[in-house]
C-alpha cells in the first residue's frame, strides 16, 4: 500500500457544522508505522491528528480549534484503500471524545 507521506485529502461530503467539511484540507506525513497530518478549512481553523499504521488500518486521534474558538477532540480508525487513478481514500470510523457523537466519512486525495 502507498505512503501517505506528502498526500492532500480532504471529506467527499460535508459533515455537520462546527466539524471538518469538503472546504477542510490534510495534510498528511508518514514514517515508520508513525502517521499525522495538520488541516484547517471550513470550520476549522487548526486542526492536528497523530497515530499509528499497521498494513491498511489507521488509529489516530485528532483535536481541533474551530472558527467559534471551541475545541474538540476524538478517536478515528480507518481503513486505506488505493483508488483505480492511483490516488488514496480514507474510510473512516470517527467517535468525538469531547463530546457525544460518531459517525462514518471518507476523504480522498485531491489533485489540485
Amino acid at each position: 500500500m502507498p505512503s501517505l507521506d506528502g498526500r492532500v485529502l480532504a471529506p467527499v461530503a460535508d459533515q455537520p457544522a462546527g466539524q471538518v467539511g469538503t472546504r477542510t484540507r490534510f495534510a498528511y506525513h508518514e514514517r515508520d508505522g508513525v502517521v499525522w497530518a495538520e488541516y484547517a478549512g471550513g470550520d476549522v481553523l487548526h486542526g492536528r491528528l497523530i497515530g499509528t499504521r499497521d498494513g491498511d488500518r489507521l488509529d489516530f486521534r485528532y483535536v481541533q480549534l474551530r472558527t467559534d474558538r471551541t475545541t474538540a477532540c476524538g478517536h478515528c480508525l480507518a481503513t486505506v484503500v488505493e483508488l483505480p487513478d492511483g490516488r488514496l481514500r480514507l474510510e473512516e470510523e470517527w467517535e468525538w471524545e469531547s463530546g457525544p457523537g460518531r459517525g462514518t466519512s471518507a476523504v480522498e486525495e485531491v489533485r489540485e
